[in-house]
């Protein structure tokens, strides 16, 4: 057999092997048709559609997320509306169930609170001085010469001088006041004692006198410090005051209407009634200097008034009072009733007040 294939011819080998290769390809044909393999287009389509029902269920958990922070918030909405409802239902616009008064009615009851709590809690009590006296809140030399007075009594004039310029311990020299109360009712236009006298003594002060004049020779001749129109309304408009009585003419009166603000309150306004309101220049110019004074009842019915200095003489202090005594007695109202002096009673800048007898002004 061997001599057979061996001795096929060349033809025959050729087709043999054509044949054994068609079946060799028919077998792997049918292996590859039994075992197929999945093409890489139907791959990517099933990710996409895996990546799209987890997308689907995401964002259905996310609006389940959002619907259920809105039912929330919602709630929280609705728990403030209703408080506010019955906040403003349990308030009302006035009276005691108003906003002011129940938060008065909470400050008054923590108040009290605390209180209590500090009652419990028995803190140890402070000893309260008891308060000093008027004199005993004075000065040393002050304690040392109201001893030298008796409160409970009544001196004369004479010893109430007396009395008064030993009681005086200031280095300068001290003014002797009067204050006299009197049994007189300001209210009433009748009873606004007011007026004006030259006391005999003098005052024992430098007065500087300004006047309110054209005439400004005539004036500086009387005696006056200061005269004139322009110089003295320049010095008003800066708010300078450079003298203690302003005396002008009528004529002048009516240019010192804007000046009332700052002369009224400090007693320097002309006023016909305490003379400084005239046109004779001469006499009140002399009446100044030579110590005119004023008086007017205060809104408790006392005057107080200077009477001269503690360097003034005995007598001279006791003129001087006396004149204010009688000028207060003449001016009497005739519609008091009564006891017209009330009390007297004199000192001076910064000693102790002595009480004068009643009977020095009769």
């Amino acid at each position: 057999m061997g001599g057979r294939v061996s001795g096929r011819t060349d033809h025959e080998r050729g087709t043999i092997m054509a044949e054994a290769k068609k079946t060799s390809a028919k077998k792997a044909k049918t292996a590859v048709v039994a075992d197929p393999v999945t093409p890489e287009k139907d791959i990517t389509e099933a990710a996409i559609e895996s990546a799209k029902e987890q997308q689907t269920i995401i964002d259905e958990k996310r609006e389940t997320v959002k619907d259920s922070k809105m039912a929330a918030d919602s709630e929280a909405i609705l728990d403030e509306t209703l408080t506010e409802q019955e906040d403003s239902a349990k308030t009302a616009k006035a009276g005691k169930r108003s906003a002011k008064s129940l938060k008065e009615q909470a400050q008054k009851q923590a108040k009290e609170e605390r209180k209590a709590s500090d009652e419990d809690g028995e803190k140890p009590k402070v000893p309260v001085r008891p308060a000093r006296t008027r004199v005993e809140r004075k000065g040393k030399l002050y304690r040392q010469d109201s001893q030298k007075v008796d409160k409970n009594k009544l001196y004369s004039l004479e010893e109430a001088i007396k009395l008064a310029k030993d009681t005086s311990h200031v280095k300068f020299d001290a003014t002797v006041e009067l204050h006299v109360n009197l049994g007189v009712d300001p209210r009433h236009a009748d009873q606004n004692i007011r007026d004006n006298l030259v006391l005999p003594a003098g005052t024992g002060k430098d007065v500087k006198v300004a006047v309110l004049t054209d005439d400004t020779a005539a004036a500086t001749k009387a005696g006056a410090d200061l005269a004139g129109t322009d110089e003295i309304f320049k010095q008003l408009d800066k708010g300078s005051i450079n003298f203690d009585v302003l005396i002008a003419l009528p004529t002048q009166m009516a240019k010192l209407g804007k000046y009332a603000r700052l002369l009224g309150p400090r007693g320097l306004m002309p006023n016909p009634k305490s003379g400084t309101v005239t046109n004779d220049i001469n006499r009140a110019v002399a009446e100044a200097k030579a110590g005119r004074v004023e008086y007017r009842v205060d809104s408790t019915g006392i005057v107080h008034l200077g009477v001269g200095k503690v360097s003034f003489s005995q007598t001279d202090l006791q003129n001087n009072a006396q004149a204010v005594l009688t000028s207060l007695k003449n001016n009497k109202p005739a519609t008091v009733k009564g006891n017209y002096f009330k009390s007297i009673h004199l000192s001076t800048s910064m000693g102790p007040s002595v009480k004068v007898e009643l009977s020095a002004a009769v």
